[in-house]
């Protein structure tokens, strides 16, 4: 059984972090709520990826492959939504389904998940040098 690490238990408080923002940004109603909603939760969206990924493989190089993967599988997921199958309008019909694969396709989502994938890939770094920097110190 794997122990849990200061890195694990940092990426642990982030995705707890980070995910009531995703959420509170998904229905969030103030100034500029319709980038908020569209487009500010597509950032968060993949850095929870990132964080998730990275508490399951948190080496240094993992830290510079996760932002990548989760883009090229984000991406993957937003082309999805141009098709309709059956199962997937099932698995969309459910609010946790709604939010993980999305509804509707949309060319901006890719710019911003590139913002999240580089936020994500700062915060993993931000994660290694402050698991590290404690190492250190004891």
């Amino acid at each position: 059984m794997k122990t849990l690490t200061r890195k694990h238990l940092l990426v642990f408080l982030s995705i707890f972090l980070v995910v009531p923002i995703g959420l509170y940004s998904k229905y969030y109603q103030g100034i500029g709520s319709v980038w908020v909603n569209d487009y500010g939760a597509a950032i968060w969206y993949e850095v929870f990826w990132c964080l998730l990924a990275f508490y399951f493989f948190s080496s240094k190089k993992a830290i510079k492959l996760i932002p990548i993967y989760v883009f090229i599988i984000t991406c993957l997921l937003e082309i999805l939504q141009l098709w309709n199958p059956p199962i997937l309008a099932l698995i969309r019909s459910h609010i946790l389904g709604k939010l993980l694969l999305g509804t509707t396709f949309s060319w901006w989502d890719f710019p911003h998940y590139i913002i999240g994938c580089l936020l994500g890939w700062l915060w993993l770094k931000f994660i290694e040098k402050l698991s590290y920097k404690s190492h250190l110190t004891g």
